[in-house]
């Protein structure tokens, strides 16, 4: 398989748990989406290599964050949150996405590394090690900041409290 057929397949595989990560990284599908592509975009030109050294989850986990926070600087301070988004008709599943209103809301309110460290560890499962590693930062960073940010969310948003990899986000 050469690196073009590698590449693709890689992408049909993995872009769903991208776009999820990116989602939680952004708080919205438009920006999630644009990111996943500016991402792969990157990751394209360099994927023989990439792709060589084994496992290349981490480096485009590890391209996503980078992308995410040159974009966040890149526009901080220009985008607007509102309380309520506007009402838009169909279907009432206000049940089956109170949880997840509430965890996006509550991850907006944190810093990109606080919200990148939560979603890393809680939502993607990675360990403080794998976090360090795509973050770029040490493992005793990763712990003081999900200190930090664990108890940011339990002081904004109380209703969260317990576990949460338990939480479901729906994008």
């Amino acid at each position: 398989m050469d690196a073009e057929e590698s590449f693709l397949a890689y992408v049909r595989e993995r872009v769903a748990a991208l776009s999820r990560i990116a989602f939680l990284l952004t708080g919205d599908r438009h920006l999630a989406e644009d990111l996943v592509q500016e991402t792969l975009l990157r990751v394209a030109g360099r994927w023989g290599r990439i792709a060589a050294g084994g496992d290349p989850d981490p480096y485009v986990r590890r391209t996503l964050y980078h992308q995410h926070v040159s974009a966040w600087r890149r526009h901080r301070g220009r985008t607007v949150h509102v309380a309520h988004p506007p009402d838009r008709p169909g279907p009432d599943e206000s049940d089956a996405v109170t949880g997840s209103v509430a965890v996006r809301a509550a991850l907006a309110r944190l810093a990109p590394r606080q919200r990148a460290v939560i979603v890393l560890r809680y939502f993607e499962d990675l360990t403080e090690a794998q976090t360090a590693d795509i973050l770029g930062c040490r493992v005793g960073t990763v712990k003081s900041q999900t200190r930090d940010a664990l108890a940011r969310l339990r002081a904004v948003a109380p209703e969260l409290l317990g576990d949460p990899s338990e939480l479901e986000v729906r994008g």
